[in-house]
């Protein structure tokens, strides 16, 4: 009888993607019973693959560390996923910036792919249009994301050589608590031990990145994603904005996402829904105003302009516009 040659690549698969896998575990996924997964196994260890046996409670199979299998073998989706999510990262600025890793990849796994399923993956890649984030994308470079993530990790302080937006070098300790890409761009926040603040500092301004010995205690609880988006909505900027809008967090987060403004929930969702006059209230910084009149207006929802007087013209100024291309006639 032939052996199921199918079920045991589907085996290697499952072992290949890390961890220990129970027996109970394997048979599931298979569909066999336990027996079949242990001689399946043995399929394995015979082509020289080292799974080892863990005992205990918890025990089963895994790959010995530091294997790799030679041959790629991906089924349709998983090779549309990974040339997709290369290619989305490398537009997104989801990438190194180290060389063309990202390219160097795709055209790897693209050359080790059946000819058929090649063709259909081109034809879906040449047909897909993406939108650009805010911003030209800024890749970090290898060297700096690595030893920052294992910074992160391990809750070791790193020393990183940075440059700020006005050009001004210097050398700074932090104590990372995690990395964020947002809008094109990489974040690391973390605390600034030299001066007792919590700090900022985007991967593409950082030159040289070296983690330090010792190590240091995260705050509990926290929330690096949120850190730098409140981060991004409070930065000085030329103008400030102050509004209240009639509406609920939701509602007004469809336009004025987190990284953009901040507001404030003053009633539950259940206040907001018997009160209908319920006002929240919102407050970003903007270098410039011309863009908001738009988005306030793309709300639907009844607002208040506290400050400055400045945007209060230039609503007034949208709406008059407006209210006279409405009443325009077309041309005879």
């Amino acid at each position: 009888m032939a052996r199921p040659t199918a079920r045991v690549l589907i085996l290697l698969e499952l072992l290949q993607s890390g961890g220990i896998r129970t027996v109970a575990e394997l048979a599931g996924r298979l569909d066999v019973d336990e027996r079949t997964v242990r001689r399946y196994v043995g399929h394995l260890i015979d082509l020289d693959v080292p799974v080892e046996s863990v005992r205990g409670r918890y025990g089963g199979y895994r790959l010995a560390p530091g294997y790799r299998m030679p041959p790629l073998m991906l089924s349709d989706d998983e090779a549309l996923a990974v040339l997709l999510g290369l290619v989305a990262g490398r537009r997104a600025g989801l990438a190194t910036a180290t060389g063309t890793a990202s390219e160097t990849a795709a055209a790897k796994i693209r050359r080790v792919l059946p000819e058929r399923l090649g063709h259909r993956l081109d034809a879906v890649l040449d047909s897909i249009a993406f939108t650009a984030p805010a911003g030209e994308p800024a890749a970090p470079e290898s060297a700096v994301l690595l030893p920052l993530a294992d910074a992160v990790r391990h809750h070791r302080p790193v020393s990183i050589r940075y440059t700020d937006a006005g050009g001004r070098p210097s050398r700074r300790t932090l104590h990372p608590y995690g990395l964020v890409a947002h809008s094109g761009r990489w974040y690391v926040t973390g605390a600034d031990p030299a001066i007792g603040e919590d700090r900022m500092f985007r991967l593409d301004r950082i030159a040289s990145a070296r983690t330090q010995p010792g190590s240091f205690e995260p705050p509990a609880g926290i929330d690096p994603a949120q850190r730098v988006l409140t981060g991004l909505a409070t930065a000085p900027y030329r103008h400030e904005v102050t509004l209240r809008v009639q509406g609920s967090v939701e509602q007004i987060r469809t336009r004025l996402p987190a990284g953009i403004a901040l507001v404030e929930e003053p009633a539950s969702a259940a206040d907001v829904d018997a009160d209908p006059r319920h006002w929240a209230r919102v407050e970003l910084r903007a270098e410039r105003l011309d863009w908001l009149p738009g988005v306030l207006a793309s709300l639907d929802l009844p607002f208040v302009i506290e400050r400055p007087d400045e945007l209060r013209d230039l609503v007034a100024a949208l709406a008059e516009r407006l209210t006279h291309s409405a009443r325009r006639r077309p041309p005879a």
